[in-house]
């Protein structure tokens, strides 16, 4: 439930404005233990001080979020990643290299600071410096570091606009900063720094041949679908609709609504880039299926997507979300 509020126009949700009173407020709120949405490139993120356990157990109480699951601890620039987690060369060129944006890194933690529950037990930690002036001008008025997982219900689609998070978490949380829709629409690269070997754990926004241009990348076999992850988007059932999902469609069965991709599915409901750009149809994933899925399809068939660049980060959500959900 929202935190309690001196606050008495504090909504059970408030949709707040992207000013610098909002993000005044929003800051305040996340000092005091509250929980705000708010906008990242990637998608929306929901905020909690990454050093309170008592606001990190609010945070997954309001996604219903199992526990094992770690978080991905926000910070305004890499100095502040630094006091957190113990950088090695690589995770230092990976930093520089694309910070601000969608890449997490996960490494070994730096002292105590960051809640034991948001880590999940574990002796690593996952940071990002977002790629947008609201998120870091947000974490940076807060001064504590800010635990961000997507702000929906877990293991539903994630949110790129503030309306979707209120259809998802009106109620449930204190506030959510309406700021733009998330340009990218799909969550960040995740490469973890350990024992001398930079693995991706998980595909996102930054594509591995990118990845690569500046460090070797391992890919491991068993990166996805741990039953303990060890940093966030794991799990093998994820950013689920409620409709079912048909991957690698060529053609429409009865019954079915139709998501393209290039213009290879005739009959389609929606195309996720009618010219077969892989960036724009990142940008759009989630809003389509969020968006057939209100429809009421029982199922959705999702059209093939290539498996280089963007789309191998495409494929990971659309497997995941097709998973049976009681895997």
């Amino acid at each position: 439930m929202p935190s309690s509020s001196a606050d008495t126009d504090l909504r059970p949700t408030a949709l707040v404005p992207v000013t610098s009173a909002g993000i005044d407020r929003a800051a305040a709120r996340l000092r005091a233990g509250g929980l705000v949405a708010f906008p990242t490139e990637t998608v929306y993120g929901l905020g909690a001080d990454a050093t309170s356990d008592e606001a990190v157990a609010a945070l997954y109480a309001a996604k219903g979020r199992p526990r094992f699951n770690p978080l991905i601890i926000h910070v305004a620039h890499l100095q502040a990643a630094l006091h957190y987690g113990v950088f090695n060369a690589d995770a230092l060129k990976l930093a520089h290299a694309f910070w601000p944006g969608p890449l997490t890194l996960v490494v070994p933690v730096r002292g105590e600071r960051i809640s034991l529950l948001a880590r999940a037990g574990l002796d690593t930690v996952a940071l990002r410096v977002p790629g947008v002036d609201v998120a870091r001008a947000l974490i940076a008025a807060a001064g504590v570091p800010v635990a961000a997982p997507s702000a929906n219900r877990s293991g539903a689609l994630s949110p790129t606009s503030a309306r979707d998070v209120m259809a998802e978490l009106d109620g449930r949380i204190d506030m959510v900063l309406d700021g733009k829709p998330s340009a990218i629409g799909l969550e960040s690269s995740i490469v973890a720094l350990r024992g001398g070997v930079a693995e991706l754990l998980r595909p996102g926004a930054v594509a591995l041949e990118d990845l690569r241009r500046i460090v070797p990348v391992h890919v491991p076999a068993a990166a996805a679908g741990d039953v303990h992850p060890s940093a966030p988007g794991q799990l093998k059932s994820h950013y689920a609709p409620r409709a079912g999902l048909r991957l690698h469609a060529t053609s429409l069965r009865p019954g079915e609504v139709g998501l393209d991709f290039g213009g290879v599915l005739a009959g389609a409901a929606r195309d996720l880039s009618p010219s077969g750009n892989l960036a724009e149809a990142a940008a759009h994933l989630f809003r389509a299926l969020r968006d057939l899925d209100a429809s009421g399809a029982q199922v959705i068939a999702m059209a093939p997507v290539p498996e280089h660049g963007l789309g191998l980060a495409i494929n990971d959500r659309l497997a995941r979300a097709a998973a049976p959900r009681d895997s």
